[in-house]
């Protein structure tokens, strides 16, 4: 509550106290007091006075009279009656004609009656309008002390006399009852006690009394409906009911001051209680009387404070004091107030406006005004202020403010506008537009001012409202009209169906609110003429605001008593423009909403201050980390609602759910805001709907566009309806189609696109055939029939085709299929016909279609054999063909049924006729050799034993797994040689393996023992018989007693072994190969090795070169798989053997100069060669020779003249190599060189050994020469290294490697780029 000293009258202006006053009823403009100076002062609301009555003496009593015109005043010992008018400021005095002195005065409370009382109990009753005088004498004995009016004119009065007298505006006594109320009357007494009387229960009266301790009654005054509110003199005040139910009872009971109470008052249009004692006055609300609202303390008052009067408004309380003084507070001031953009202006005291902005951060300024203004207006420069038919102009400067002018207009202004330069001020159905300031000087004289409407307009303008760029005004006609300022000429108007009563246009001027006299409200868009509806429109709407942020164009507020509304206009949505409400939120009592920017609502309070309100629906704005999840579900529902998708990304970010993340997404689409819907989809990873905005984001049609995006919101009706209103209507069909909705497709061909109506109707008779609705698919697919696309034309024929056959029509069905080119169409004909047991006509249609099988099947159960037979021959079902052979071999048939049960692949079946029937044992023993049938063989074994051939009775009793029977009847028959062949070969048990040794232990066959105790595993009883068997030319028994130890892993039996190859056991010693495949066997390389060298020089010796060479071979490779370092030796005599086979590869490929090369190698090492000296030599001369080498061919033709060889050599040349040795030619071409793979040293191409690192360099296997890093490849067999480019050259001419022996196919050789694993450290033993 406000509580700003008005004014102070202080007791030397009243001359002593006590102080009487009195409001003007009704408006509360003037305040008359008087004290003990005999005069009565009058007030104005702002402490100004502007009359003084003077009396003969003191003032007894005054009063208003209803309507506040007339203040009717009575002074002591005197008959006059004075009367001031407030209208004219005159007094006027009326004579009582009473002989007494006055003591009492009251006006009616509803008409011009003046009762006033005497000391002596006589009444006067005066009427104003006629100036009738009615003197009743005696209506009391005593002093007449109160009295009251009623709405009836009744008249109670009170006297000393303890009497009550009710009596009629004319003076006649009616009861002897004070009436306050209409049925009730309330008397205290004795200052104790309240009697409460009814008029309809006169008889029973209620007396009240109270506690002791709140001491006497002061004062009461009635309210509301009922209630009473009374004053105790110890601070005390008591609120007690008249309601039957509740009579006596203390509604609410508050001390409010500590020593005394002395006055209340109650002002019902506040809903206010107040109460005056000590020095302070305090202010309850009466609708919460436990809340303190407001304290006024006055210290300076020390002697304690007396009477408490509110004007009938409440706008101010005035309280008089012990000392004689008089304080005036405004306790609620006029709620005026006006907004510009962000600038506001309202009303902070009587006579004071503040204008601000606090979103622009500007220091408000204080303008004084003259008089106490109706209206306020503000605009970008300017104030206007105003009361009745005149306004004041201010300018606003950035720290002063200037008086501009003082304007008068036709009328009563009921409300003025401005803008940066004009004014627009409504009055009595008129508006008047008129420039503020600068008239005359740079302005066109017709633009100056213009009223509206013209003059032979007949309307009457009920609103108005005033932009930047127009002046817009409503009429009770319902037309809203534009005026564009610059122009000065109308530019658009709006015909509504009613009044149009209130307008708020937004800040543009481009969207505008209206409500009509239905107290409907809507939304207009000038630009396109579109009127909306608001829904849930409340019809006690008093004003709009729209939303000053730029960023929420379409949001405004409707405002009303306690609640603001929140609503967007959302103007491009895929379902066009619509108003939806967002929410609404709760305002304070006696809040005037003045401006809304960013969600925060600032309103005027009556005590002229602003208070901000942040709206519900914009709750988001102050979102913390920590909110919880269905709060922030909540928020994320207001931003969308709002269209504020930077928020919502936020919100869906502290969410973390994808049920939030699509919902933005919706929301994007139904905006059409294709770019933010693309960020959202891209950050949720669904790139179906991604890739679809991104292709029709570019589309300019709003109706296509929208069209497409209600599409993929599913709201596929509005799709239509979009795109039927787009440059591209066929999108309509298109989507129909892709549906699958073929009704609406095919109405929607008809109108857009004739030509697709075959198509359509074929896809949706394939829908309809998939759902059983065949005679509707045979229709569509007859519709569907185009006779000019073969393609499609023969699809829908396959329809006709099928649900022909399926309605019953078959003939037209079968001959439809048979005629048409497709083999499917035939096969699923076929299958309908069979499902429908008509199997004549399924064979025929696929055998038609070539589906042979089917056919034959269809046939077999029609029991058609010879339609089978023709079809045999295409069929490729065993089980077709093993109906047939059953077939034929009941009719005798045998070589038929053989034929078909060989194509059934009934394998047993086809020797059991070739054994039983057509007597051809042996193509049903080459029947069974092939497929191996166990069955089949029982029966070729059984035919065999029948015939007494038991060798391949025993064959075929194995191949069946009969094997005791076959051991038996080898048994019986001599014929275990012939079974111990057979199951030798077999996988068979160990069991038979060693009835088998055992067998032949018996028979002392060592060998065939021997053989049969290795494969049951008894590795000592098998050596034991393969020692004692007989040696022969291929020694297979030392090969199997090898193998045998090998398996074994048995020390004792290796050592037993040894022993015999060694000669210990009949002194003489066996081949040395033999013990190198024990070593072997046994896995023990190293010795294996030095088996190997041995074996390899004694080879070499003999002169089996190649044989030494593959010793050494098998060796070098096992020892390098086993990761074994293999010996110098072995390494150096593998390369010099395999340079000397090298050398026939070289010569027969006619390159002498390699083959001389390697044949110097092989001459450098002829003590290797003992048994070809003579012939290696000779082959070196020559080739050197070829070559050209002469000098080499000269050094190695000297050593073939040394006696020990020179008798041996060949006669051939003989005397060719003497000649050479005679004349000597000594001329040869340094060899050429190449680098080392180690250390790139150039070195000869045929020497292994690097003078630069000392390292053996490995040789190329095709060559012979050294490796060089940049041509390397290996044998993909051996792992050997080879010239890639040499090796290649090599595999042309003949396809094995000269290492392995091997096939090598040149695609399979790689060169290798890194040959390191072929350098790593020497790997033999230095």
């Amino acid at each position: 509550m406000f509580s700003i000293r008005v004014f102070t009258l202080l007791e030397k202006t009243l001359l002593g106290s006590p102080v009487q006053f009195i409001w003007q009823k009704t408006l509360g403009n003037f305040l008359a007091v008087t004290g003990a100076d005999h005069t009565v002062k009058i007030f104005d609301r702002h402490g100004q006075k502007r009359n003084e009555i003077n009396l003969p003496s003191n003032c007894v009593a005054m009063d208003w009279d209803k309507d506040g015109d007339t203040l009717a005043i009575i002074a002591d010992k005197c008959s006059t009656i004075y009367l001031w008018d407030a209208n004219t400021n005159k007094t006027s005095q009326v004579d009582s004609g009473m002989r007494d002195p006055m003591s009492f005065l009251l006006w009616s409370k509803v008409g011009a009656l003046l009762a006033v009382g005497t000391t002596k109990g006589n009444l006067l009753i005066y009427n104003r309008q006629t100036s009738r005088k009615i003197p009743v004498l005696g209506k009391h004995t005593k002093r007449i002390t109160c009295g009251c009016w009623n709405t009836e004119n009744l008249l109670a009065l009170g006297s000393e006399d303890k009497m009550i007298t009710i009596s009629n505006q004319e003076g006649d006594t009616v009861r002897q009852f004070m009436i306050l109320r209409q049925d009730s009357v309330s008397v205290v007494v004795g200052k104790k006690t309240l009697f409460l009387f009814n008029l309809n229960d006169p008889d029973n009266p209620i007396d009240l009394e109270f506690q002791q301790r709140y001491g006497n009654i002061v004062t009461y005054r009635w309210y509301g409906d009922g209630y009473i509110m009374i004053g105790f003199s110890r601070g005390c005040f008591v609120v007690i009911s008249t309601h039957i139910r509740e009579i006596g009872q203390e509604i609410f009971q508050a001390r409010n001051h500590k020593d005394n109470l002395t006055s209340i008052a109650i002002s019902q249009s506040l809903n206010k209680a107040a109460s005056c004692g000590d020095n302070c006055i305090k202010i309850h609300d009466l609708s919460e009387l436990k809340e303190m609202y407001a304290i006024i303390n006055l210290d300076d008052e020390n002697k304690g404070l007396d009477q408490l009067a509110w004007t009938d408004d409440g706008q101010l309380l005035a309280v008089s004091t012990q000392r004689g003084s008089l304080h005036v507070f405004l306790t609620k001031l006029p709620v005026l107030g006006d907004a510009c953009g962000t600038r506001i202006a309202y009303l902070t005291s009587l006579l004071e406006v503040t204008v601000a902005n606090h979103v622009e951060a500007e220091l408000p300024i204080t303008v004084s005004v003259e008089v106490e203004p109706n209206f306020v207006a503000v605009g970008l420069y300017h104030l206007a202020v105003g009361m009745n038919n005149r306004a004041w102009f201010y300018i606003l400067g950035e720290n002063s403010v200037k008086k501009l002018k003082d304007m008068e207009y036709l009328g009563t202004v009921t409300s003025i506008y401005l803008n940066s330069d004009y004014a627009a001020a409504l009055f009595e159905g008129k508006v008047q537009l008129h420039m503020i300031e600068g008239e005359g000087l740079d302005a066109q004289e017709e633009r100056e001012t213009r009223l509206f409407p013209a003059m032979d307009d007949k309307c009457r303008i009920l609103c108005h409202a005033l932009t930047g760029d127009f002046l817009i005004y409503g009429t009770d006609t319902g037309v809203i009209h534009y005026f564009y300022i610059e122009d000065w000429q109308y530019m658009n108007e709006y015909r509504h169906p009613v009044s149009v009563r209130k307008i708020f246009p937004d800040p543009n001027g481009t969207r505008l609110v209206f409500i009509d006299d239905k107290s409907d409200g809507f939304v207009y868009c000038p630009v396109n003429d579109g009127v909306h509806e608001i829904p849930n429109f409340p019809p006690t709407i008093k004003g709009i605001l729209w939303e000053n942020w730029p960023i929420d164009k379409g949001v405004f507020a409707a405002c009303d008593d306690d609640k603001v509304y929140t609503y967007v206009f959302h103007k491009d949505t895929i379902q066009g423009s619509k108003v939806i409400l967002a929410g609404g939120t709760k305002v304070p009592f006696s809040h005037k909403p003045l401006l809304l920017y960013n969600g925060e609502l600032t309103c005027q309070t009556q005590s002229g201050k602003t208070n901000n309100i942040y709206l519900s629906t914009h709750s988001f704005l102050g979102i913390v980390k920590d909110t919880g999840f269905n709060e922030l579900k909540q928020i994320l529902t207001q931003t969308l609602m709002l269209k504020r998708f930077s928020e919502a990304w936020e919100v869906c970010k502290l969410l973390n759910d994808q049920s939030g993340w699509n919902e933005l997404a919706r929301a994007c689409l139904h905006h059409m805001e294709l770019e933010f819907a693309i960020r959202v989809y891209r950050t949720i990873g669904n790139v179906g709907m991604v890739m679809s905005l991104e292709q029709i984001k570019g589309i300019e049609d709003h109706n296509l566009l929208a069209g497409h995006l209600a599409m993929f919101t599913n709201d596929f009706n509005l799709a239509q309806d979009l795109y039927l209103a787009s440059t591209c209507p066929v999108a309509a069909l298109e989507m129909r189609r892709d549906l699958q909705h073929w009704d609406s497709a095919l109405q929607l061909a008809k109108r857009l696109a004739p030509d697709q109506i075959p198509f359509i109707s074929k896809e949706y008779a394939m829908q309809l055939e998939f759902t059983g609705d065949y005679v509707n698919a045979l229709a569509h697919y007859e519709k569907g029939i185009t006779k000019d696309n073969k393609e499609h034309d023969e699809a829908c024929l396959a329809g006709v085709a099928q649900m022909s056959i399926r309605m019953g029509d078959i003939r037209r069905g079968v001959n439809q299929a048979i005629k048409h080119p497709s083999r499917l169409l035939k096969r699923d004909c076929g299958a309908i016909l069979e499902s429908m047991k008509q199997f004549s006509e399924a064979a025929q249609l696929y055998e038609k279609g070539q589906y042979y099988d089917k056919a034959a099947s269809v046939y077999i159960r029609c029991k058609n054999w010879a339609k089978v037979g023709e079809l045999l021959p295409c069929v490729s079902s065993p089980k077709i063909h093993l109906q047939y052979a059953k077939a034929k071999e009941a009719d005798g048939r045998y070589k038929e049924a053989v034929v078909a049960y060989e194509n059934a692949k009934q394998w047993d079946n086809v020797i059991r006729l070739y054994l039983d029937h057509l007597n051809n044992p042996e193509k049903a023993v080459s029947i069974v050799r092939e497929t191996q049938s166990l069955d089949g063989a029982k029966m070729v074994a059984r035919f065999f034993l029948q015939l007494g051939d038991y060798g391949s009775a025993i064959q075929f009793l194995v191949m069946s797994k009969c094997n005791n029977e076959a051991f038996t009847l080898a048994q019986q028959h001599n014929k275990m040689e012939i079974y111990a062949d057979i199951i030798g070969s077999e996988n068979t048990t160990n069991e038979d393996y060693q009835s088998i040794a055992l067998y032949f232990e018996g028979e002392k066959k060592h060998f065939q023992a021997g053989k049969f105790f290795l494969l049951c595993g008894q590795y000592a009883r098998a050596l034991k018989h393969f020692l004692k068997s007989p040696t022969t030319e291929d020694n297979m028994a030392i090969e199997m007693a090898i193998e045998t130890v090998g398996q074994a892993k048995d020390e004792a039996l290796t050592n037993q072994l040894i022993d015999y190859l060694m000669g210990e056991s009949d002194g003489m010693p066996k081949d040395a190969k033999y013990l190198f495949r024990l070593y072997m066997a046994l896995k023990q390389y190293r010795e294996a090795a030095r088996t190997a060298i041995i074996i390899a020089r004694e080879e070499q010796s003999a002169g089996n070169y190649r044989n030494a060479h593959d010793v050494l071979f098998s060796m070098y490779s096992e020892l390098k798989t086993q990761k074994i370092k293999i010996p110098s030796e072995m390494a150096t005599n593998l390369m010099i053997l395999h340079s000397y086979i090298l050398v026939k590869t070289h010569v027969k490929r006619g390159d002498h100069m390699k083959g001389a090369r390697m044949l110097i190698r092989v001459a450098n090492n002829i003590s290797k060669f003992p048994s070809h000296i003579v012939p290696i030599l000779t082959s070196t001369v020559i080739e050197c020779h070829r070559a050209g080498l002469k000098n080499s061919a000269f050094s190695f033709a000297a050593m073939l003249m040394r006696p020990e060889y020179r008798n041996k050599i060949d006669l051939k040349y003989k005397k060719k190599i003497e000649a050479m040795v005679r004349r000597p030619d000594t001329s040869e071409a340094e060899e050429p060189t190449t680098p080392c793979p180690y250390c790139e040293f150039l070195l000869p191409e045929c020497e292994l050994l690097c003078p630069g690192c000392k390292n053996s360099l490995p040789y190329c296997i095709a060559t012979g020469r050294h490796m060089v890093k940049n041509d390397w490849t290996a044998c993909p067999n051996c792992d050997f290294p080879a010239l890639h480019s040499e090796f290649k050259n090599v595999l042309q001419s003949e396809n094995i490697c000269p290492m392995c022996s091997e096939r090598v196919s040149i695609v399979h050789l790689k060169k290798i780029a890194d040959c390191t694993p072929y350098l790593s450290p020497e790997e033999m033993e230095q």
